[in-house]
């Protein structure tokens, strides 16, 4: 009898040896497109969203407490001053989420909070508060829809830091078109990247901006391809799979400056996923919740967690 077992054994070993590993799965489908765009609704009760208005500190009370309640390992903040062109010093705050803490493999998937001063672009207002419905609460709906989907899915391979910048939108004086404008929190970050990567920098980040447009076109620009071709090809790929109007192949005419831009002068490969063709709402009063897509914002959402997933 003895005999007989043998040959069930050695091929019960094979097959077991022979089994591919199979890669964990995000909960796709529960990424709520409505579910973001409640947040971007909650964003906007607070704006002014600026540095220095009230509703930045509540803006930064808000993102904390959401990714409280997803499954982070800890959620931490960089608080530090930069000075405004008058002189005075400007309080800035970058948040970072950090999940799978001990895994030495990290990827940032990045956005801003900061709304901009005022309307410059508006034809009637250019002094009003600019809402930012669009350019400043989208892509942050969209890392906090992401967060808690990720609580509810296995865990991918890779550890996964978001960081909601401040100060995208420059000082306070500019934000206004100035040609002089220039990001705040990244690069700050980027200078002190020794304190939350010690050992092992970040693979790569992703950084997100202005993606709820209700006509979405996602191009691609050439920092983001010279920087992180493969990632750009990879990322649009799975996006094409699941709108594929969505996500336009040809590159932008010129390249675009965002948060991902300090990394990718630090040598870190890292791309925008943006649609920056927003005219007539573009830094205006129109900015406002009604140009926003749940459709879009879905569209976006379900890429990036296939794109988390993706060897």
């Amino acid at each position: 009898m003895t005999g007989l077992y043998r040959p069930i054994a050695v091929a019960a070993l094979l097959l077991c040896v022979a089994q591919p590993t199979v890669a964990a799965e995000p909960a796709t489908e529960l990424w709520d497109g409505q579910r973001a765009l409640g947040s971007i609704a909650d964003l906007l009760r607070f704006t002014p969203r600026s540095m220095g208005a009230p509703g930045h500190q509540q803006t930064i009370d808000y993102i904390k407490s959401a990714m409280a309640k997803s499954a982070t390992d800890a959620v931490l903040t960089q608080s530090f001053t930069e000075p405004g062109d008058d002189g005075k010093p400007i309080h800035l705050t970058n948040i970072i989420a950090r999940f799978q803490v001990q895994n030495p493999r990290r990827i940032i998937v990045a956005t801003h909070y900061d709304s901009i001063v005022k309307a410059y672009r508006d034809p009637k207002t250019p002094d009003a508060p600019m809402p930012g419905a669009n350019n400043s609460a989208s892509a942050v709906a969209l890392l906090l829809e992401t967060a808690r989907v990720l609580s509810l899915s296995p865990k991918p391979d890779i550890g996964i830091d978001m960081i909601f910048f401040d100060g995208e939108e420059g000082p306070k004086s500019l934000g206004a078109g100035d040609p002089t404008w220039h990001p705040l929190g990244s690069p700050h970050f980027v200078t002190h990247l020794k304190d939350y990567y010690p050992n092992r920098r970040p693979e790569k980040i992703v950084d997100f901006d202005m993606v709820c447009d209700r006509d979405l076109a996602l191009k691609p620009d050439p920092s983001s391809l010279a920087s992180a071709g493969p990632e750009v090809q990879k990322f649009w790929a799975i996006g094409k799979a699941i709108a594929p109007s969505a996500f336009p192949t040809t590159p932008t005419a010129y390249p675009i400056s965002d948060d991902h831009t300090a990394f990718q002068e630090a040598g870190i490969p890292g791309f925008l996923v943006i649609d920056f063709d927003y005219e007539p709402y573009f830094n205006t009063t129109q900015d406002t919740i009604e140009q926003c897509s749940a459709a879009s914002l879905q569209t976006v959402g379900r890429t990036l967690l296939k794109y988390l997933y993706t060897p």
